[in-house]
């Protein structure tokens, strides 16, 4: 049964993670637990709760913030009933490790390779905290230990450290999260103005999306609504490989800056190819109100910005591609983890560094998988079946074509430049969830 709330989003309901955009800098901690007791799982909650801003209470000049995320195992080690349990969508219900080969994780990307325990049935609740710095990081995990005080039987099974420096960078040298699609009644703002806020629906669940319905929920009503859909993923990235390939492709310097703007859509500052295709323009990469107003309508050869550029299939805008573009929205958040390469160092240091990407959507086939499988891992959406995403897209031996009058520039032998090193797909309860999971009795 779905759930008719109108368009009145409950914001003192949702979990501010869910929708608030991240401060800038910041250190955070991704933590797994493993609930081995459904009672104590239920009184970790119950702890924990309390301590969740809603995106009506959110403070940004707080500055910590707490998230709480279950995966499917999660709920049924929280002993929530089995017909809630049924009314979960298969792709939750199966997890990110059942749906690898379906979303291109093969070969190196696939579970038998990633990390323990990602991507196990252990992995049952996911914690994120988030503080300006290590030090106020601290006050919030110092929160997180003492919610597991006496509970033997919740055990915390793996963490990773990520940070966001003052520059936004990414570990390729790109400024990244620029790009978040505006909502139907949060008064959050979009950052492209000429985008058309989206319905609340394709984020929260509960309430209409783009197809003017409502996507089913899980019930009871007070489970299911004003949740969301969580995809996490390890990326590691290859640094040098990503540099030594430019490196021995470029005629020089510049050139070698060039194609890696092309390979990724915009100049290391931010600022959007589609703006400014020849060079990079520091001042509009830094300017939040400028560095994502544009759309590619009026490039429809990709003569500014490949059609097959990591940042234009990651949201064609207004492009032709087959699909509706507004039907795979969502909200990407980008953290970074491990240390950086050093500028022009081209030998891989042996280093374990990339990106703790989050997928926040309402619909994991529709959006996240489907841009797995669709945009990132094949080309016939952009006319070009044989070419993948050049940047995280499932490469060995890939190929890329940047767009050029008289003659276009090819590039062949693309090894992949991101590994999926593990993920799981979890749901973001609403607070009045939460609290209904932790006081169950089953």
């Amino acid at each position: 049964m779905s759930i008719e709330k109108g368009n009145a989003l409950e914001l003192d309901d949702i979990q501010a993670a869910a929708l608030e955009p991240r401060p800038t800098p910041y250190a955070g901690a991704y933590l797994a637990l493993r609930i081995d007791d459904r009672r104590q799982g239920r009184e970790l909650l119950r702890r924990l709760t309390p301590a969740l801003d809603s995106v009506a209470a959110f403070d940004p000049e707080r500055q910590v913030s707490l998230a709480v995320a279950l995966s499917f195992q999660g709920l049924k080690a929280l002993g929530v009933p089995e017909e809630s349990l049924a009314a979960f969508p298969e792709e939750f219900r199966e997890g990110m490790a059942a749906r690898a080969e379906y979303i291109g994780d093969v070969g190196e990307n696939a579970p038998e390779n990633w990390e323990s325990p990602l991507g196990s049935k252990d992995v049952h609740l996911i914690l994120a905290g988030l503080a300006p710095d290590t030090v106020r990081l601290e006050t919030v995990l110092l929160l997180v230990r003492d919610a597991l005080r006496d509970l033997p039987d919740v055990v915390a099974i793996w963490q990773q450290d990520v940070h966001v420096g003052p520059d936004e960078k990414e570990p390729f040298g790109f400024r990244d999260g620029i790009g978040q699609p505006a909502i139907e009644g949060t008064g959050i703002p979009g950052t492209n103005p000429y985008e058309e806020p989206l319905r609340a629906g394709e984020f929260i669940t509960g309430y209409k999306n783009e197809t003017h319905g409502i996507t089913p929920v899980p019930q009871p009503e007070v489970l299911g609504r004003n949740g969301t859909y969580v995809a996490f993923r390890k990326l590691h990235t290859r640094v040098a490989e990503f540099r030594k390939y430019l490196h021995e492709r470029a005629t020089d310097t510049a050139d070698e800056e060039l194609l890696a703007a092309k390979l990724v859509g915009r100049w290391p500052s931010g600022a959007p190819l589609a703006l400014t295709p020849d060079k990079d323009d520091p001042e509009l990469g830094a300017d939040p109100k400028r560095n994502n107003e544009f759309m590619y309508g009026d490039d429809p050869e990709g003569l500014k910005c490949p059609v097959g550029a990591h940042a234009r299939r990651m949201n064609p805008r207004d492009a032709v591609v087959t699909g509706e573009v507004r039907l795979h929205r969502m909200i990407r958040r980008g953290t970074t983890y491990g240390p950086p390469l050093p500028k022009g160092v081209l030998e891989d240091d042996g280093a374990d560094r990339g990106i703790i990407f989050a997928f926040v959507g309402a619909n994991l086939d529709r959006q996240f998988e489907f841009v797995q499988r669709q945009w990132v891992n094949d080309g016939k959406f952009i006319g070009a079946p044989a070419e993948k995403d050049p940047l995280i897209g499932t490469n060995d031996d890939g190929g890329f074509t940047v767009p050029r009058k008289p003659i276009r520039r090819r590039f062949k032998g693309l090894p992949p430049f991101v590994v999926n090193r593990g993920g799981e797909y979890c749901f973001m309860p609403g607070l009045s969830a939460l609290r209904w999971i932790a006081d169950l009795n089953t």
